[in-house]
């Protein structure tokens, strides 16, 4: 055990505190079970440690990795029941899907100690409520995103902007985007952040960073899919060529039956598939309708996740149309509902239609539709209901 104390205390020394996520500040810290996931390499076990670091000083309080090989031979809940009766209150856990029976052991601690506080994280992949046993009624889950366009230019530059909600950018951008502007120039950044800078790692690796997103694309789908979804080798290759399908294509509209005589699964066993690459944020489904969706019910559009990938896994078609409807596809889901319109290239909230586009985008496709916008790529300040394409980075 002495060995976990001296892994913590050197992670937390190394463990930077000038650049705090905006997500941090959404997550009710005092609850006292909270688990946190989202895609390798967004920054899940950097903002535990700087809560740790900034919060929790005179607290006794530990993180602890559940992939150590420590826990190869040691139990979770009997190392977690002896640091309580050293006197241990706070307790960080990361990669708990590394651990076969990481919810009932969870449960089974909250149930017995009320005085302890657990924090968890895991892949995008996991339903942090479920496992071996149901901590839904137990745990606030948050899903924790990559960085947005606003706080990519926080960490590049060191200066601080404010976020806006969505109903603030449509109403009063022409007030906004010139406060912004008056202190950066948004396109200096809007190119690099598109393709190497949703990943905070883009700080520490900024050479190798297209190769580092490709290894953990597939540490997800060689290593966290199998174990969280169990299976086996066969289905990862099926799930590999599907993306590779995707990479050639997206955004697209899926071809169920077409892919499917291609890749070799049943169309059931594709969109079963699909669904884990988007589980994995990798991609993102469209759907005509957000109500309703069945679990075999088909997409009608297929988008990468964010635009990095895009860069990463299909950078010879790389069109500039496809870049800009996913960067504003990705960040407006973290935090509003998306289908695919009638009209249009996006629907939200059941209440705004968005048409995605450059500079002299026409307004035909939305013209007299209510509550209807243009996003437009290459204006640094919009009018009226064509807005700055770039503002919609500082959603969070």
């Amino acid at each position: 055990m002495e060995r976990l104390f001296e892994n913590f205390q050197q992670v937390l020394k190394d463990t930077p505190v000038s650049f705090i996520r905006e997500f941090a500040r959404t997550i009710r810290w005092e609850e006292r079970l909270i688990g946190i996931r989202g895609a390798k390499g967004v920054g899940k076990t950097t903002l535990i440690l700087q809560y740790i670091k900034k919060q929790l000083q005179n607290k006794k309080s530990i993180y602890l990795s559940l992939d150590n090989p420590y826990f190869f031979s040691n139990g979770m809940s009997e190392t977690i029941e002896t640091l309580i009766k050293q006197g241990y209150t706070d307790f960080f856990l990361d990669e708990v899907h590394k651990y076969p029976t990481w919810s009932a052991e969870i449960k089974s601690l909250y149930d017995i100690y009320r005085n302890i506080y657990i924090v968890y994280t895991g892949s995008s992949i996991l339903h942090l409520t479920k496992g071996t046993a149901d901590l839904s009624r137990r745990a606030m889950v948050y899903d924790m995103p990559g960085l947005s366009f606003r706080e990519y230019i926080e960490l590049t530059t060191g200066n601080t902007y404010p976020v806006y909600s969505l109903e603030d950018i449509l109403e009063n951008h022409e007030m906004i985007a010139p406060e912004i502007t008056e202190e950066i120039k948004p396109f200096e950044f809007f190119s690099n952040y598109l393709q190497k800078g949703y990943y905070p790692f883009f700080i520490e690796t900024p050479k190798t960073y297209s190769q580092r997103l490709e290894s953990a694309i597939n540490q997800t789908l060689e290593g966290d899919l199998p174990l969280i979804k169990n299976i086996n080798a066969d289905a990862v290759v099926k799930l590999k060529k599907i993306l590779g399908v995707i990479a050639q294509s997206a955004p697209f509209k899926p071809n169920i039956q077409r892919i499917s005589e291609r890749i070799g699964i049943s169309r059931n066993s594709l969109i079963v598939y699909i669904r884990y690459l988007e589980e994995a944020s990798i991609i993102k489904q469209l759907f005509t309708s957000t109500r309703g969706i069945g679990s075999l019910q088909k997409p009608e559009m297929i988008y990468f996740e964010n635009p990095n990938l895009i860069y990463t896994l299909s950078a010879l078609s790389a069109q500039t149309g496809t870049i800009r409807e996913t960067f504003v596809l990705n960040q407006l889901s973290h935090f509003h509902t998306i289908s695919y319109p009638k009209s249009g290239d996006f629907y939200v909230d059941e209440k705004y239609l968005f048409e995605v586009g450059g500079k002299g985008k026409s307004k035909k496709q939305v013209h007299g539709i209510e509550n209807s916008f243009i996003l437009s790529d290459n204006i640094e300040i919009g009018f009226g209901n064509r807005i700055p394409l770039w503002l919609i980075g500082f959603l969070y």
